[in-house]
C-alpha cells in the first residue's frame, strides 16, 4: 500500500529495529519520507537506518533510546548525522538546556519545530481519551493517569515564541525551524517555506510579542481586518 503512487508527500514514522532493512529501502525508493520515532534502536541500527533511507527523527529525545556514555542510541546517531530533527519546544518534553546543547552539536538548519499537539489545542478542552487512556491537560502539557507525558498543549506560534525565549535564538532562526526546514524535509523548498518570488505566499503576521494577527494561505487572507485594527499600514 505505501509503495503505490501518491499525490503529495507521505511521511511515515517507524522504529528502525522493528522493520526489515530491505523493506526500509523499498519504502525510501518509493519516495516515502521516513522518520525514526518511538524507537529503542541502538546507535548501529539507527546508522543502518540512515544508510537505508531514513532522513528524519520524530521529536528528538522523546520516545527513543537516549545518548549515554557507552550507548549513543538514536539521539547520538541523529546528532552525528545529517538527519532532520523535529523538536517539541514546550519546556516540558525536553529540558531547554538539552535542546540548546543539541543545537550546538548539529546543523541548525536541520531542526524543525513540531507541536505534538493534542485535541486540547485551539479549544477549551482540559481532558480527552487517547488509546483508551484518560489524558489531563495541566500546566501547558498533557499527562495520562500515570503522570506520563501524552502529547503537548502547544501550537506552532507558541513553539516559535518558546524557541526564541528558551533556546536563545533569534526570530529568523525560529521561523526557519517552523517553515523553511520542514519544507526542505518534505522536498517542498521550491513551493513554500520561504518568502521568495514564485513561491506560495503562505504568510503569518505577528506583533512585537509574536502573537498572530493574521495569516495568508497561498496569498489568500483578510488584510483589511488587520489594517483596520491599526497593526499594519500598506
Amino acid at each position: 500500500m505505501l509503495t503505490r503512487g501518491w499525490d503529495g508527500c507521505v511521511v511515515h514514522t517507524l522504529a528502525p529495529e522493528m522493520v526489515d532493512r530491505v523493506n526500509v529501502q523499498l519504502l525510501a525508493a518509493a519516495g516515502i519520507i521516513l522518520s525514526a520515532g518511538h524507537t529503542d534502536a541502538t546507535y548501529e541500527q539507527m546508522r543502518d537506518g540512515f544508510a537505508d533511507g531514513f532522513t528524519g527523527v520524530t521529536h528528538l529525545f522523546n520516545a527513543m533510546s537516549p545518548l549515554a556514555s557507552r550507548a549513543p542510541g538514536v539521539v547520538g546517531a541523529a546528532l552525528e548525522s545529517e538527519a532532520w530533527c523535529g523538536i517539541v519546544v514546550d519546556g516540558r518534553h525536553v529540558d531547554p538546556v538539552v535542546l540548546r546543547l543539541a543545537l550546538k552539536c548539529h546543523r541548525s538548519d536541520r531542526f524543525m519545530l513540531v507541536t505534538d499537539a493534542m485535541p486540547c489545542v485551539g479549544g477549551d478542552r482540559h481532558s480527552f481519551r487517547l488509546q483508551g487512556k484518560n489524558v489531563q491537560v495541566r500546566d501547558g502539557a498533557c499527562y495520562d493517569d500515570a503522570g506520563t507525558l501524552a502529547g503537548a498543549d502547544l501550537d506552532m506560534a507558541s513553539a516559535v515564541r518558546n524557541a526564541c525565549r528558551l533556546l536563545n535564538i533569534d526570530l529568523a532562526s525560529a521561523s526557519q525551524m517552523a517553515s523553511a526546514a520542514p519544507a526542505a524535509f518534505l522536498g517542498l523548498s521550491d513551493e513554500t517555506g520561504r518568502i521568495a518570488q514564485g513561491l506560495r505566499a503562505d504568510l503569518v503576521l505577528l506583533d512585537d510579542d509574536l502573537n498572530v494577527l493574521g495569516s495568508w494561505i497561498g496569498g489568500v487572507g483578510d488584510i483589511a481586518s488587520v489594517t483596520d485594527r491599526g497593526h499594519v499600514n500598506v
